[in-house]
């Protein structure tokens, strides 16, 4: 995938969201820096911008770090939280008020990042943290909490998550 391509690859699925839009073209954008050392260097100017802009003036916590397939969407941006390691597969939604990312572990040690499937929708309130896995296809409903690995295929709600239907 060319540069020029990779910064709109969200655009289309976030067609009438502009926050959503702006968001994304900056995240991709940021990623570039990502690629070579010296790029990033090129672009300081712009991440200092990057972090100031969309944490604290949109509220919505994603490093350039994150790895992030095609199709990403977000609805509703607002004190959405992602941790640097979190890897989306690709044409994910992501709601308001959601946190994904690593726990600390009983010795003060950190845990792995979720991993997050193709086509999977996380409603808001959602809270996903450790080293989980969650399949393709997943609905994960509105205020779950997931500290543990979700299967291909299904529906999630509750605290602790909870399969309540297979797709």
């Amino acid at each position: 995938m060319n540069i020029i391509s990779s910064l709109f690859q969200d655009q289309k699925k976030n067609k009438g969201n502009l926050k959503g839009r702006i968001i994304l073209f900056m995240f991709r954008f940021a990623q570039l820096t990502n690629r070579h050392i010296l790029i990033a260097i090129l672009l300081c100017i712009y991440l200092g911008f990057y972090h100031v802009f969309v944490e604290w003036f949109l509220c919505v916590e994603l490093p350039r770090k994150t790895k992030a397939g095609k199709g990403l969407v977000i609805y509703h941006g607002q004190a959405l939280v992602i941790n640097q390691g979190v890897v989306f597969g690709e044409d994910c939604i992501l709601r308001n008020s959601t946190t994904i990312g690593h726990k600390i572990l009983k010795d003060g040690t950190f845990s792995g990042c979720p991993v997050i499937g193709n086509r999977v929708d996380i409603g808001a309130n959602v809270c996903i943290i450790g080293n989980v896995k969650i399949g393709n296809d997943v609905k994960i409903g509105a205020g779950t909490v997931v500290v543990k690995d979700i299967p291909d295929n299904c529906v999630v709600v509750g605290n602790p998550a909870r399969i309540i239907l297979n797709l």
